[in-house]
């Protein structure tokens, strides 16, 4: 555990360039720094890595040391185990470029995490960057190419199978750091990234900006934690069509937007490809208190002509509305069953469904439930249970079977865990304390 200050330490450090006989590159890679009341050396990294792999190790701390951009045909592995530090004073920030890979294969006894620079107990959102991934799959932006928000490089393509790398077992916390005025990273950011990229077991917390943002592209991702998060927890635009299973947002009153914002296109609502992703088994919770603030407003924001299939999702707390559909485009894809919702518990929002709604209630064969979904404690911030009661209507109620296409995995409950405990996918890695 990190428990001070590194900065001044690390401050010391004489940073070395990769020896004569690497390939040459403009990146930097600290010396091993030992530091007082640390109990894993300190590595510093900076620049660009355009070629060759840079392994991380788990017995080391690695400090981001500015923008640090991995490029071309380069690679990033980083071990199980390993903590990857964003620095406050330089805004710290980690991207992969189209054509790089990032491998951050963590496990459940050892997940991967990218956190803080500051001591335990004085972290807060917004003190690093983030992880920004742009891949070259296809997006609806004039030319097919866009540029990542805060100089993070350019994205998009005409592949859809691109590969990005491995994301699997890994949290991102307390990122989200401000690039300009009332403009921020998100969490982790999929620009353009192809289905060929591995998503799974991801968290992401306690972020300034959004959790997970999809600008365009196609990666699917399974298993998804996003957790106290500063504005929208999920959110998409720009023609996203991937695949998501299994997620489960959290929010906390004090600074919170959206569950879910979803987009095609802000200039050209009806642009192609459009937004379109599949999406079963979600749980999002709201806080619908005042304790913490005033803030949390909508479950599902769905607007600017985003189309897509969600099933078997439970909206639960929301100090606004529990589904909202904005946007004349977004009306006329939900009336068309472009854009649908079933199979879905709605419960004890500000308004469940908003008038809005009218095109997604039509069409969803009275599978739009009000009823409550006998979560076990899923406002408790600090140890949380998103598992249903035993019975409890998600449960009993009627489910929808996902497509058989070798990524959705048949569940038969409503939401992203069952009532059986061993079966609850986010023991033993997650992390919901603020610190």
């Amino acid at each position: 555990m990190l428990k001070r200050f590194i900065q001044f330490a690390l401050a010391a450090a004489v940073l070395v360039t990769a020896a004569p006989a690497q390939p040459v590159h403009t990146q930097v890679v600290g010396p091993a720094v030992s530091v007082p009341g640390i109990d894993k050396p300190v590595r510093v990294l900076r620049g660009r890595f355009t070629s060759g792999t840079l392994t991380l190790t788990n017995d080391t701390y690695w400090l981001l040391r500015g923008a640090v951009f991995f490029q071309n045909t380069s690679r990033l592995a980083i071990q199980p185990g390993t903590t990857i530090i964003g620095e406050t004073a330089t805004r710290g920030a980690l991207i992969i470029d189209r054509g790089a890979q990032i491998i951050a294969d963590g496990t459940r006894e050892a997940p991967i995490v990218f956190t803080s620079d500051q001591p335990v107990g004085f972290r807060a959102r917004g003190d690093w960057g983030g992880l920004i991934i742009n891949g070259r799959a296809p997006l609806n932006l004039p030319g097919g190419l866009g540029l990542g928000e805060g100089d993070t490089g350019a994205y998009g393509g005409d592949d859809p199978n691109d590969n990005s790398g491995i994301l699997r077992f890994v949290r991102v916390e307390f990122a989200g750091i401000e690039f300009s005025p009332d403009n921020e990273l998100n969490g982790i950011a999929f620009q353009g990234v192809g289905r060929g990229t591995i998503v799974e077991n991801i968290q992401v917390s306690h972020n300034k900006d959004d959790g997970i943002e999809m600008f365009g592209g196609t990666v699917d991702i399974k298993r998804a934690v996003l957790t106290y998060i500063g504005d929208d927890s999920i959110d998409w635009t720009f023609g996203w069509s991937g695949r998501l299973q299994f997620a489960i947002v959290q929010q906390r009153g004090d600074n919170a937007d959206r569950g879910i914002e979803a987009d095609n296109n802000g200039n050209n609502n009806d642009l192609l490809p459009r937004s379109n992703p599949t999406i079963y088994n979600i749980t999002l919770v709201g806080d619908r208190s005042t304790t913490h603030g005033p803030e949390s407003t909508n479950g599902m924001t769905l607007r600017e002509g985003t189309a897509g299939t969600i099933r078997n999702a439970i909206v639960y707390g929301f100090k606004g509305n529990g589904v909202q559909v904005s946007t004349n485009a977004t009306l006329a894809q939900a009336a068309s069953g472009a854009l649908s919702l079933k199979n879905t518990i709605i419960f004890n929002n500000g308004t469940n469904l908003h008038s809005s709604t009218a095109g997604l209630q039509a069409n969803a064969g009275g599978t739009l439930f009000i009823q409550d979904p006998q979560l076990l404690e899923p406002f408790n911030l600090t140890a949380p249970q998103f598992r249903p009661a035993p019975g409890s209507p998600a449960m009993t109620l009627a489910f929808a079977v996902p497509p058989n296409d070798g990524f959705f995995e048949v569940a038969r409950f409503i939401g992203a865990l069952s009532a059986t405990a061993e079966e609850d996918w986010t023991r033993g890695w997650t992390n919901f304390a603020d610190r």
